[in-house]
């Protein structure tokens, strides 16, 4: 996954991965694929709180994807690791033979900041240029990185409760070449056109962000909810704002939108990038994007991952199936499977 990144580069990795979600939404809103199911997974408590969540996508008749991820906010603290891990497995439809694996946390930023982006630039006043960041982790990365490709962004404002986190940030994105200045939670929604939150705050517990006095255009892409009791926005925010989700069922479980009913959620995503035009939702007023994540971004992301690796000769070929003599008799396997 390096050797693609520095091969493809990281603005050709996340244009592609954009333009790609976009026309996969599209292709949903226009009744011309499924969309995937909505995730399944396990809550934990101990050795360290967090979730283990399974999400699939099928094409039929081509590739079914299942991506296995995991959420664990002590990871960076106790274990030197990611907040979000993940593997992205993919199977041939007609045999279920797996077909690829692929490392998930990469892949799973760069398309969660892609979909943002999409939602951005449909939602979000086409001249934003300061852009709010609340939780400074990973996924702050991308979401920073992908805005800046679909809009003319001047200046970012972050904050995260962790001190470090908010002082290293602007090390991390000084690829991109913009203004970075911590910023406290008030100043960023009365100075942003656009805010993300990506944190890892706890369910049931306070919002990131005060519903304060803000731009009466703004735009959030509340990335971060993805557990039942978890939510980063402000109710009576959630409650004014027209709001889009990426998957209603998910959202309405789990997301931002947990705390609305289903009537109260505008048109998806998918319905905004396939309507005629763009124009489902005037880019005026308070707007949402409860982006819970759904595995057609996953499937898709990986798709430009494996055609990157195809083109440039990468990766690893393993028969890990058994090997058989005999297709009904699992003990009959070849000489060299039987060694191994």
């Amino acid at each position: 996954m390096a050797t693609i990144m520095e091969a493809v580069g990281r603005d050709g990795l996340m244009d592609q991965v954009i333009a790609r979600l976009d026309d996969g939404f599209a292709a949903i809103g226009r009744g011309e694929r499924r969309s995937s199911p909505p995730r399944g997974g396990f809550e934990r408590a101990e050795p360290a709180p967090g979730v283990l969540e399974w999400m699939p996508h099928r094409e039929a008749g081509d590739t079914v994807t299942i991506k296995t991820v995991s959420y664990s906010p002590l990871n960076s603290e106790r274990y030197g690791l990611p907040t979000i891990l993940g593997t992205v497995a993919r199977f041939d439809d007609a045999t279920g033979r797996l077909t690829s694996l692929m490392d998930g946390a990469l892949p799973t930023s760069i398309r969660t900041g892609a979909a943002s982006a999409i939602a951005s630039r449909l939602l979000a006043p086409a001249d934003a240029r300061t852009i709010g960041i609340v939780g400074a982790g990973c996924q702050a990365v991308t979401q920073v990185h992908a805005l800046t490709r679909v809009l003319p962004v001047e200046r970012v404002l972050v904050w995260d409760v962790d001190p470090a986190h908010a002082a290293s940030f602007a090390a991390r994105v000084a690829f991109l070449g913009r203004e970075v200045r911590v910023a406290e939670p008030e100043l960023i929604m009365a100075k942003a056109d656009v805010v993300c939150t990506a944190t890892s705050v706890k369910a049931h517990a306070d919002p990131v962000l005060p519903d304060t006095a803000c731009r009466p255009d703004l735009h959030v892409n509340a990335v971060g909810a993805d557990v039942v009791g978890k939510t980063e926005l402000p109710e009576s925010l959630v409650r004014r704002a027209f709001v889009t989700t990426d998957h209603p069922d998910q959202a309405l479980r789990e997301g931002e939108s947990q705390r609305l009913s289903a009537d109260r959620l505008g048109p998806t995503l998918a319905d905004l990038c396939a309507s005629p035009g763009r124009a489902v939702q005037p880019r005026r007023g308070l707007t949402v994007f409860d982006s819970t994540g759904v595995a057609l971004e996953d499937h898709l992301v990986a798709e430009v991952f494996l055609e990157a690796a195809t083109m440039l000769g990468l990766g690893t070929r393993l028969p890990i199936e058994h090997d058989l003599v005999n297709a009904l008799d699992p003990y009959a396997l070849s000489p060299t499977a039987a060694r191994a």
